[in-house]
């Protein structure tokens, strides 16, 4: 009887260990000195402000309501391409596969994709290329539909530890939380710490995970925090906008070392889509401090002449 009690409860642990995954992200290990300099960055910025940094190889973090929920707005193509890819691990479907774009997929706007005419023949691999290249609305909601449901990349998440990260729009029972977040919500550390799982291998597979990161090292927009770091140094990001919000989730393969970091903003007073609105300023001045702080002995600064490229 008593091995009999010990093995359910074991089976019980086991079970509830998969179902209710832990999440995995390192303790804070707090840069005081970079966390005064961000504090007084963000300090007067009209709008919530979320930050979160870590060093890789020292582990040192800094955070500024890092644990705090946000609009993803576009940045939540990364769980988007990570449903579809676990599809394609599982035989699902084919990531060469030859498909069919359909007038009925259109997300008015200026989207590549979108611009097709219906019945044009395209590979799934470019379908996921303009999802994450060039944010490609078209491509993307074609991309979550093939990964099945909104729910089931939230499962896929979930069970991945990370409880607050989610797709909201075209998802059932998530109606309340598009209301409020639009169409994926998050933090900004399980943001950063998904782009790192991505980059250690961990995330499916390590070939899959392996593709995806390279994906995400072929940015198309580049005028926020990528335009502060060297483009001679690799980086993998994935940016986000809407009216009153603006973010970037950024791993720098650096030299001294790679570091990740989150911005996200949200109820900002500024909703101007121009260069100068205060959330993309705030993204390229964390970004330089970032760069400038891990990487001292770097001379590198932008081009006074880049600004007319961006």
């Amino acid at each position: 009887m008593l091995i009999q009690r010990c093995f359910l409860i074991l089976t019980f642990i086991i079970l509830a260990s998969k179902l209710f995954a832990q999440p995995v992200f390192p303790p804070d290990k707090p840069d005081r000195k970079l966390q005064q300099k961000l504090e007084s960055l963000t300090s007067n910025f009209k709008g919530e402000v979320g930050i979160y940094v870590r060093h890789l190889k020292t582990g040192k973090t800094s955070a500024i309501n890092a644990d705090t929920l946000f609009p993803t707005a576009s940045m939540i193509k990364v769980p988007i391409m990570i449903g579809l890819f676990d599809k394609i691990h599982k035989g699902e479907l084919d990531y060469h596969a030859e498909l069919l774009y359909r007038d009925s997929f259109l997300y008015p706007g200026v989207d590549i994709l979108g611009s097709f005419q219906d019945s044009t023949k395209i590979a799934m691999s470019k379908v996921v290329m303009l999802m994450i290249t060039t944010s490609d609305n078209t491509a993307s909601l074609w991309c979550q539909q093939m990964a099945g449901t909104g729910t089931a990349i939230n499962t896929l998440l979930e069970k991945q530890g990370f409880r607050h990260t989610r797709v909201n729009s075209r998802t059932p029972t998530r109606q309340a939380n598009q209301q409020q977040y639009g169409w994926g919500q998050t933090t900004p550390r399980e943001m950063a710490e998904l782009l790192v799982q991505i980059r250690e291998g961990k995330v499916i597979s390590p070939d899959a995970s392996e593709r995806m990161y390279r994906n995400l090292t072929r940015i198309y927009w580049d005028a926020e925090a990528l335009s502060q770091i060297p483009p001679t140094v690799q980086v993998a990001s994935k940016q986000g906008a809407v009216d009153q919000s603006r973010s970037e989730v950024v791993l720098v393969n650096a030299p001294s070392g790679d570091y990740v970091f989150c911005v996200i903003t949200k109820n900002q007073q500024d909703e101007s889509w121009q260069n100068t609105n205060e959330g993309y300023v705030l993204l390229r001045k964390v970004s330089r401090l970032l760069w400038q702080h891990f990487e001292p002995k770097s001379d590198w600064v932008p081009n006074k002449e880049s600004e007319k490229w961006n």
